[in-house]
């Protein structure tokens, strides 16, 4: 019997990307995991787990972390979805939308913190702009432990500004993969603007939703520079926990068991959306 020749080309091009996965996220992790799980002599132990679950700021940081995921998430997807719209709208300038929507994407996590913070400081543009209206008569001190509505305000507007654009583009891409005969079609049947999003465009979109979902919800768990630069530590989130354990207490085991706690949330609402969102083809394989 002739075998068939294997092609060795698509593993030859994946090739690159598996060695930097490898070295720079699973050996990590797996290092991770080690610190988290290990005592000092090398013996297995949770004692680092109960540790952190243990901790004073463990409940307030898991909560937080959750509450930001919530309030943020929603925000993304619907703006995401209509700036998405516009663009694939095909209407003059936009081009210029595109790249309007985008310019976030260039800022890192600390720069946009101290963008917001600026705005929302005792004498940044908000209070300035609220006193030069006459609304307030002295400056007011947004960004205050004793005001947690306030640092929550902050945090999600930040966060919305910031990583909103990453959901577009990917959606973006999903709209330009759904045939235009199809929204044609839909406008015959006398389709509004509504119909044809909740009837045919969200179920079209369900694979880049699903991707952008996931993407969002990691990065949402892993939340870290913007609540530094915004609360300081008037907010605690699970990575911001993290990284007082490892700097601030010298304790890397401890700072290793947040870590885990945050990839395996991680990896349990990766398992619940692909099975919440699962396109026709994969139901068909289950």
């Amino acid at each position: 019997m002739n075998l068939k020749r294997i092609n060795l080309t698509p593993y030859l091009l994946l090739l690159p990307s598996l060695i930097f996965l490898a070295f720079f996220f699973a050996w990590p992790m797996i290092q991770a995991f080690t610190l988290a799980f290990q005592s000092g002599d090398g013996q297995w132990t949770l004692a680092h787990v109960q540790r952190m679950v243990q901790d004073v700021a463990f409940d307030d940081a898991l909560r937080t972390t959750l509450i930001l995921i919530v309030a943020i998430l929603p925000l993304q997807f619907i703006l995401a979805l209509i700036m998405a719209l516009l663009v694939q709208a095909r209407l003059r300038g936009a081009g210029l939308f595109l790249y309007v929507f985008a310019i976030p994407l260039g800022i890192s996590d600390l720069a946009a913190g101290i963008i917001w913070f600026s705005i929302f400081t005792e004498r940044g543009y908000l209070t300035s702009i609220l006193h030069s209206l006459g609304l307030i008569d002295k400056p007011f001190i947004f960004l205050n432990y004793q005001t947690p509505g306030w640092l929550y305000l902050a945090v999600v507007l930040a966060e919305v500004w910031r990583a909103t654009a990453i959901i577009m583009v990917i959606l973006v891409a999903g709209l330009q993969s759904i045939p235009r005969d199809y929204l044609e079609a839909a406008e015959v049947f006398g389709a509004g603007l509504f119909d044809k999003v909740r009837r045919v465009i969200l179920p079209l979109l369900r694979p880049s939703l699903q991707v952008a979902l996931i993407l969002r919800t990691i990065l949402a768990f892993q939340v870290f520079a913007v609540v530094l630069a915004l609360a300081g530590r008037g907010m605690s989130v699970l990575a911001s926990e993290a990284y007082r354990w490892y700097n601030s207490y010298r304790n890397p085991n401890v700072a290793a068991a947040y870590a885990a706690l945050i990839m395996f949330l991680s990896i349990i609402t990766t398992v619940l959306y692909l099975r919440a969102l699962y396109t026709r083809e994969e139901a068909m394989k289950l």
